[in-house]
């Protein structure tokens, strides 16, 4: 399972690097409007806090199962030991 997560994570670095690529390669021509700049700038922020948020509601997510996990665990091995 933490593969898994590792390559949630590895993803979501993967789409932020993009972002950050794009945006570099619109920033001359939206340098000339300032409007653009801003959406641009708001554009990319969003789309990173995206990132992250989707990334915090998985790490969430996988704690929470690990939490099951390890309840289910406990109750079968006290039934076990019966």
């Amino acid at each position: 399972m933490r593969l898994v997560s590792d390559l949630k994570g590895a993803g979501y670095l993967t789409s932020t690097g993009s972002v950050a690529l794009l945006g570099a390669v619109s920033w001359r021509s939206a340098s000339q409007d300032s409007w653009l700049m801003v959406a641009l700038i708001i554009g990319m922020l969003l789309s990173v806090v995206g990132m992250m948020l989707r990334w915090h509601s998985h790490r969430l997510d996988q704690k929470e199962k690990d939490k099951c996990d390890e309840s289910s665990e406990r109750r079968r091995m006290g039934r076990s030991s019966d």
